[in-house]
This record gives C-alpha cells, structure tokens and sequence, in this order.
C-alpha cells in the first residue's frame, strides 16, 4: 500500500509531556529495555502481556486489598480471571485514586449551561446516594437501572451504585418502551433511576406514562427515583433525587472482587434481544485509565467531552474520565440544534481540550461545508476523537481545513462488548489520512483469511488471539457461556472474532472497513460497505445512503444501494453521477445492481445503520424476525423498505 498523506505530527514538546512516554520510561527503566518505536512497545505489551498489566496496575497506584502477583488464573477465553486475589471498587479509585478536578462534573443541554459539580458535592452527592440505597435493601450484585439522559445525576448515580457494589445499566429515554423492557426485563433491576421528561431538538417529550408501564410490566422495580426539574403532581408518587442530595455524606466503599460484574451494557438488538454484556470493576477501571490517559493525554485540569447519550458504551468512557483528573464535560440534546455548529461553539466558550463525537457529525458538518475555523479559536482543543463508523478519508482533510490546522485526529474503534477502544489514538505518532494511528497497548489485534492466516495490507476479519481485559466477564443468564462462545469465539474455534472488517498496514495503521457480517461479497471480492459509503456521500447530492448484498438462489447475488437525496435532484442524472464516481474511485464491481431513492436509512439508537435487518428482509425473512424496531431510532423508516423487499421478492419468484 501506498503511504497515505500525513495530516498531524506530534511536536517534541507534546511527545515529551505525554503521559504515554512516562510509562514507556517506566517500563523501559523498569525492565532495562529500550523501544525503538511505538510498534516495538505495543508488541511488548502483547508478548508479555501479564507483565504489562501487571505494571499498569502498579503505574496507576490502584487501590486495592489482596495481591496483585497472578495477573490472570486462566489464559483460555472465556474463562479468564484477571487478578484472582485483588479486591478493589471501581468509585473508590475514580474518586480517590488521585486528586480529581475541583469541579469533576459540568453539565450542558440545549439551552446552554445547567450546572457544575465540585469535587466536594460530588463525592457527598455519591456518598448521600449510596446510603439512600443500601437503607432500601439494596445488596452488592443487585441492579440499578437508569433512563437518563446524558447528565451530571446520571454519573452520580452510577458512581454510587458502583460504591456499594450493585450493578448499573443505562438505557437513554429516546429508547422506547418495548426497547427498554427488552433491557432491562432480563437483568431485573430493584431500583429504577428516570426523568419525567427530556428535551431533544427543541421539543420536550413526557415519560411519566412510560415509567409508568415499566414499573408495571418489570415486577422486580421497588422504587423509582426521578430526576426533574419541577414539583408536578403527576410524579410526586416518585422520590425525588433532589430530596435524597440535600445532605452530603461521606461515601463508603465495598470492595469486590476485580472480576466482578460493574456494569451491563446491551448489544443492538436489531435482529432480536439484546445480549446483556456484563464488565467488571478492575477490568473497565484498568482499561479506562490506560485508554484516557495513557493513550488520549488526559490529566488533571483537561475538560473531556464525547457527544454520547447513556446508552452508548461512549458514555461510561466518558464517566472514566474523572479518575484521570479531567473533567466530564456531559451534554443533553441534538448535536445542531439550535445551530449546527452548536457543539463547536460549546467547545470554544468552556475550553473543551478533548472534543469526542461520531464520524457521522464530522461527515454532517462536512457535507454542511462548516467553516469552524473561520468562525471559532479552540485554543484549548488538542485533540478530536472520532468514533461510531469508519470515518472517510475526506472526512479527515475537512478536520485539518476547516476544523483547526493542529489538532490531534483520533480515529478509534472498539465497541460496546469491550467498552472501550482497542484502535486509534496514540499521541507519539502521526495521524495519516483515512487510517486509525494504531493497535492500541495490550490488544493482541490480526487480521485473519477464512482460514487463519495472518493478513497485512489485506482486508481481513479483526481478531484479538490473547485474553483482553476488558472482554465481558459474562453474558447475563448465561452461566455455561454457551451464548458467549458461539457469539465471539466460535469462528476461529477460541480467539475472540469481533466482527469487523480491517486492513493492517505493514505500519501497524489500521482501516476499519465495517461489519464482517454486512459484507459485500461480488464475484468472490469482498467489499467493506465503508467503502462504497466514503465515494457516494461524498457527492454534494447525497445525504445518505445505505448497501447490502443479499445471496439468492441459484449462486445470484443482488446489491441495491437506497440513496437519502439532499434537496431537489434529478435523479436520472444523480444515478449516472453515482455509477460513474463508484467506477472511477472503487471499480466497476463495486457497482450497485440497482440505485433506489427512500426518505431515510434505518438506524440503531445510537446511530449505526441497519445493514443487516434489511439484508434479511430482502432474503425473504419476515419483517418480525428480521429486526427489532424497538432498537431503531426511527422505526417508521422501515415500512419503506418492508414495501420495496416485498416486491423485489415477488419479482424474482417470478423467474
């Protein structure tokens, strides 16, 4: 492969007073060894991969009871056991490890500034909450659920239910109801954490009725506490979180062991139930430290922020952050309302440092043509991070031209079974054009054939060979991890398949190219729907679009592309625009079989398209078991492609 452009190199100074270099010289010191490069280290790390987590450990001075001498009791995945003998809590090392900002917490919405938290509130806050739960009966393992949007009481509540050792879940309140009883229905919560009402693109949305049919169809829910901003009559029936933060208490903390369950986080669900995925209080604390601070640079007096909701594992990232001494910065509503460079003004008035988002709201403000460094300083921002999708190449030059000349691109990609990232920033390399800067420390990441084999330069499937920390500790309700196995170790016969499709570069760069299981698949080459996705939304005329591939009888393969026009088009001549740039920037077998114009493309509610519940449509599948429009975020988008599936079935049958 050719070497891409290089958009962003690390200055000396940046490099010197990273907290990357410092524990690289902890570890070279340590171990009388000198690292040549970054990919030197990162092989280090996988090679000796227990002595690495060991020292991160020790580097970040956890606190903890028991010893720390066996590192894992078990090496082959599923089963592994990090740290058998520590016991330690994962709010108690957030909240007292080091010295955290003197206001952890602010909290922005639409309207602007809401509220800030000293480090004194929040910790009596958290303290004032945890005692509230335990003197309701709630016990170490129990569940607490949330419907929360992303505010400051949403972080601490999570923080106080991690306290006293029962298990948090979030689900964000635009989910709806069959969404959230899908949930939360499995793990059976004892209390419930909601608000009466959100706010979202200007308009207000109720949920007293829906908290109403939770409580009534989840029979284990004994109390609900509501987070709101007025004294309504229809939910004084609720208690108020205000009331139980009147008096600030000391925290106290049950330390567990490193393995056990912290927090459930949910797949998408899109084709069925969400899996339930449980992360432990040692292994996402670890993880999390090692990712904000050693490979994104924060630290004491940084402002965080991630444009998330608390159903996306970006949230729980973002949480983590107040352990590194950086403040979360958390944000209620639409990225472009009332602006569309609402969130770029936001960053520019508070000093934001590290300015987190989707690749789709950098591809949004692309295609809006906003002009951010004409209008906005970011003196403060060192670094944007983009996840959710691949983010374009094009989508990398527009940061650099109209974002801010010398920040630090960080391109990652993980995802919610691991809650983190295992892929993206490092601060001592260059970001070049269209690619991830690395495999991050401690991932043992490959890209394998159908058959195995190492790939370099190669689209291949993304798997990690070693146990990684942060894996799940389990699936709920799947105590034989049947379900676990067959859903992440199964193809490769006990290395963990994630799922994507990636290129390693001989570099050790990386390109994610989307999911392996929406693949498209002509003439025996595969294509990363990724790449059809940066060629045709780059054209002014498209909004958005959408591709499958779907294998029918008889060896034939169909591949429709749907295409959201941008404003009035002519679409005999958009179609010949999109089949010509397709062959000229990909190939000609990249070329959609058939180009149809839909109002809009299906969604996940955290914003990933729904390539496969439409694949299966256009199998034949039925609608009901196709997908699960209670995980969509706009589940009317569907009858759409119900209509036109329904018909291409009937043509070919036909013939």
């Amino acid at each position: 492969m050719e070497n891409p452009k290089i958009l962003w190199n690390p200055s000396r100074e940046f490099i010197e007073q990273s907290e990357f270099l410092k524990f690289q010289k902890f570890i070279e010191n340590k171990y009388s060894i000198e690292f040549q490069d970054y990919v030197q280290f990162r092989r280090w790390s996988v090679k000796n991969y227990q002595e690495f987590w060991k020292e991160l450990f020790i580097y970040f001075k956890i606190i903890h009871d028991g010893s720390a001498d066996i590192v894992i009791s078990n090496d082959s995945m599923p089963y592994q056991k990090w740290f058998p003998k520590v016991r330690l809590n994962y709010a108690e090392n957030i909240l007292e490890r080091e010295k955290i900002a003197d206001f952890p917490i602010y909290g922005y919405n639409e309207n602007g500034f809401q509220s800030k938290i000293s480090s004194y509130m929040l910790k009596g806050s958290v303290g004032a909450l945890g005692k509230y739960l335990k003197d309701k009966g709630v016990q170490p393992g129990d569940r607490i659920a949330s419907i929360l949007p992303n505010i400051p009481e949403a972080i601490i509540a999570s923080l106080a239910t991690s306290s006293i050792g029962a298990i948090w879940s979030s689900s964000s309140p635009d989910f709806g109801l069959q969404g959230i009883l899908d949930r939360f229905s499995q793990i059976e919560p004892k209390i419930l954490f909601a608000v009466d009402s959100y706010q979202y693109n200007g308009k207000v949305f109720r949920k007293e009725e829906m908290i109403d049919k939770i409580t009534e169809k989840i029979k284990s829910i004994k109390e609900v506490i509501l987070v709101t901003d007025n004294n309504n009559s229809s939910t004084r029936k609720f208690t108020e979180m205000s009331d139980i933060l009147k008096e600030n208490k000391t925290p106290s903390y049950e330390r567990l062991n490193f393995n056990d369950p912290l927090w459930i986080l949910y797949s998408s669900g899109t084709t069925g139930p969400p899996k339930a995925i449980v992360h432990g209080h040692g292994n996402i604390l670890l993880e999390h430290l090692k990712l904000l601070k050693i490979h994104y640079n924060l630290n004491y007096g940084k402002k965080f922020f991630w444009y998330t909701t608390t159903g996306w594992m970006m949230w729980n990232v973002l949480l983590s952050s107040i352990g590194t001494g950086a403040s979360a910065i958390t944000y209620d509503g639409s990225a472009t309302y009332p602006n569309p460079d609402s969130l770029w003004k936001l960053a520019d008035e508070i000093g934001i440092s590290f300015f987190g988002t989707s690749a789709a709201f950098l591809t949004y403000c692309m295609k809006e043509q906003l002009d951010i460094i004409g209008k906005y300083n970011l003196k403060n921002l060192y670094a944007i991070g983009s996840t959710g999708s691949p983010l374009p190449p094009e989508a990398f030059r527009y940061v650099y031209d109209k974002v801010k000349s010398d920040v630090w691109l960080a391109s990652i990609s993980g995802g919610t079974d691991v809650c983190t990232a295992f892929l993206g920033g490092c601060p001592t390399r260059p970001v070049y054009e269209g690619e991830l800067q690395c495999i991050n420390l401690g991932a043992d990441i490959h890209s394998y054939d159908d058959h195995g084999n190492d790939l370099i330069n190669e689209t291949g499937e993304l798997v990690i060979t070693k146990p990684y920390i942060s894996m799940p500790v389990f699936l709920w309700n799947d105590s034989n991890y049947s379900r676990y196995i067959e859903t992440y170790l199964s193809k490769y016969l006990g290395i963990w398949n994630h799922g994507d499709w990636i290129i390693i570069t001989e570099r050790e760069t990386a390109i994610i190219l989307g999911r392996s299981d929406s693949t498209l698949k002509r003439r025996g080459i595969r294509i990363g729907t990724a790449e059809i996705y940066r060629v045709v939304e780059n054209i002014p005329e498209v909004k958005e679009s959408l591709i499958i591939g779907v294998e029918l009888e008889g060896g034939d393969y169909y591949m429709p592309l749907f295409v959201v026009t941008k404003g009035e088009v002519d679409p005999e001549k958009l179609r010949n625009k999109i089949v010509e740039t397709i062959k000229k920037e990909l190939s000609p077998r990249h070329i959609p079989d058939e180009i149809i114009y839909v109002k809009d493309i299906p969604k996940t509610i955290n914003g990933k398209k729904m390539e496969v519940p439409i694949k299966k449509l256009f199998m034949g599948i039925s609608p009901d078991k196709a997908l699960n429009r209670s995980s969509m975020a706009n589940p009317s988008s569907l009858d759409e492609y119900i209509e036109i599936a329904v018909n291409f079935r009937n043509k070919i049958s036909k013939h």
